[in-house]
């Protein structure tokens, strides 16, 4: 199929590319390489567009813009969603996504941005949704439900974009078996409201007899996400606290005011939930798709994996004690060092919040059926973090 990738408006690149296979098979013409994703830039050569770094980088962009392979029961995924693999689904609606503006148009095709983005535009959600959370094998029945910005989500949990109120919002639920970390996301955003850290706001919903997360879209159809993944692509990796270091500068002389102060929010924030996957794609800055100028460090958001859901036992605290720091995986006590100023936080604002999270765990305790051993356990681990906080912002 031949094509353009645009983003936005604007034309990209002149392309031929194989849907059955997922891949760019070959570069006509490159017209705008500043508003190509931003981690393609530093594999472009003017001279040779087809050399293999280019072409093939645009081909795992393109297919890491799918559903990935470890999502949470991805086989019973597909099976409902009547596809084979899940690049099938990128062609389903032009590869659009809610975390950016990139698409594809067919090549002499007269589609405009405006008439198809899921930013303004409405999409059937119901029956992803019913194939990505519920319990039953529901078979999807109508093509326009694979029309939807679900083609394009990232991560291993099930999920599905929804719209309330002309909203988007993204429902997730925990992982398997394991239903902490929905709770996990709502305990983030209240610790993110008490110390006034920049975030994306998380409630609590229901899905049918399952318990979400909810979040609304922090994207608009003038913006893009760029994760640290991308910005660093082209930088010398140190596997030290380096990296940190030298991504900041770039953000910093990329125009990002106060990149520091909202990056150590963040690792506070790790450190209080002990949050493990603070991964290269979870963190970021938002871009003006327009200007292609920086805004701004993204909000904090993606903090379910925390307070050790991976290590929990009913007999005793298992504490893991490491989460990631870049290329490096490292002790909560060690990034934590990174703070400049840790005595800035008013950690006497904290003060009730683990009375506050084991009431909110004992709410819905009916659903989740969590045992009052491992509530007890999980609010030990808080107290103990805060605590752990509180003294190193008196030293």
């Amino acid at each position: 199929m031949k094509c353009i990738l645009m983003n936005k408006n604007t034309k990209v690149l002149e392309a031929e590319y194989d849907s059955a296979t997922g891949v760019f098979t070959k570069i006509y013409e490159v017209y705008n390489i500043e508003y190509a994703p931003y981690i393609l830039k530093s594999f472009y050569e003017s001279d040779d567009i087809n050399s293999n770094p280019f072409r093939t980088n645009i081909s795992d962009w393109f297919r890491g813009r799918g559903i990935p392979s470890w999502r949470d029961n991805l086989d019973l995924l597909l099976h409902r969603l009547n596809v084979c693999v899940p690049s099938e689904l990128l062609d389903k609606a032009f590869g659009l996504s809610l975390s950016d503006q990139y698409w594809l148009k067919p090549y002499n095709k007269d589609i405009k941005y405006d008439d198809i983005n899921f930013f303004d535009k409405t999409f059937d959600y119901s029956e992803f949704l019913e194939a990505s959370l519920s319990k039953n094998n529901k078979t999807v029945t109508c093509a326009t439900s694979l029309k939807t910005p679900n083609n394009t989500t990232d991560g291993m949990l099930k999920k599905a974009w929804i719209i309330e109120n002309d909203t988007r919002y993204l429902l997730k639920s925990g992982y398997k078996d394991e239903i902490l970390q929905p709770f996990n996301e709502v305990l983030a955003n209240e610790i993110c409201e008490r110390l006034n850290f920049d975030h994306v706001e998380y409630i609590l919903d229901t899905y049918k007899d399952m318990i979400v997360s909810k979040c609304p879209c922090f994207i608009t159809k003038n913006t893009e996400l760029i994760t640290c993944y991308q910005i660093i692509n082209d930088m010398k990796r140190h596997d030290n606290k380096e990296d940190y270091e030298e991504y900041i500068k770039k953000l910093e002389k990329n125009g990002i005011k106060d990149a520091r102060i909202k990056l150590e929010n963040m690792y506070i924030l790790d450190f209080l939930i002990m949050n493990e996957d603070r991964h290269l794609n979870n963190f970021g800055i938002i871009r003006d798709v327009n200007t292609l100028k920086w805004l701004d460090v993204a909000p904090i958001f993606d903090n379910g994996m925390a307070l050790n859901v991976p290590y929990y036992s009913e007999d005793e605290v298992a504490i893991a004690g490491t989460g990631r720091f870049f290329y490096e995986e490292k002790t909560f006590d060690e990034i934590i060092k990174v703070v400049k100023d840790i005595k800035r936080i008013d950690i006497t604002k904290l003060d009730d919040i683990v009375e506050w999270f084991d009431d909110l765990l004992h709410k819905y305790q009916n659903i989740t059926h969590m045992s009052d051993k491992r509530i007890q356990l999980l609010c030990v681990l808080l107290n103990r973090q805060i605590t752990k906080l509180k003294k190193l912002t008196q030293e």
